[in-house]
């Protein structure tokens, strides 16, 4: 029988390349992607409760994630989404004003150096994640993107429904090779509902 299932994330954070390596913004509104002005990287991490919304058995047939872009001042990149290898966490950090500098980690925040901040840490700094992307959509100027399903996806998200223990979400990355790339999206905490990531799951339930 054909299902469909649209969730928000259960967990989103960003990893916040400085000096220290010890930002984070768990409880924060937006998430960001690309190079700042002076050429450090951010990376944005999101996770989604699948086999809380998918009967267990269930074979996956489609996926997209829509996101809301709100500030930039680069011109268009290419976001790719890559499976994350290892388990991460979000916590009570709150980057101030437009939060693009992140706000110092909590305990068990993921932060660049950090899994899971400040006892366990990546096996290299910027995160864990397989090297080829599982989807990728163009990001210009504000306004909401999808990254339409693809082969990548589908298989991601059906081997978190039958696996649910590994699952540890998308790392997403925006054009890391120069300065002023950055895209801040909205995050599961923005006070607008409607600007917050959503999954969207196609699927046929067993028998």
């Amino acid at each position: 029988m054909p299902g469909s299932a649209t969730i928000e994330p259960s967990a989103d954070n960003t990893l916040f390349e400085d000096s220290s390596n010890f930002r984070s913004n768990g409880a924060g509104e937006h998430l960001f992607v690309g190079n700042t002005n002076s050429g450090n990287t951010r990376r944005a991490l999101l996770r989604f409760d699948i086999a809380g919304a998918v009967p267990a058995g269930a074979t996956v047939t489609a996926v997209s994630l829509r996101m809301r872009m709100s500030r930039t001042r680069g011109g268009n990149v290419t976001v790719t989404l890559h499976r994350v290898m290892a388990d991460w966490g979000e916590a009570g950090s709150d980057a101030s004003g437009a939060e693009g500098a992140g706000a110092s980690a909590q305990t068990g925040d993921a932060t660049w150096r950090h899994r899971l901040f400040d006892t366990v840490e990546w096996t290299a700094p910027g995160g864990d994640f397989e090297a080829g992307p599982s989807g990728t959509t163009d990001v210009v100027g504000g306004g909401s993107y999808t990254w339409p399903s693809g082969a990548g996806m589908v298989a991601d998200v059906q081997s978190w429904l039958d696996d649910p223990g590994a699952n540890f979400g998308w790392l997403l990355r925006g054009d890391e090779s120069g300065i002023q790339t950055a895209k801040r999206f909205h995050s599961r905490e923005n006070a607008d509902a409607s600007n917050r990531p959503l999954l969207t799951i196609d699927f046929i339930a067993p028998g």
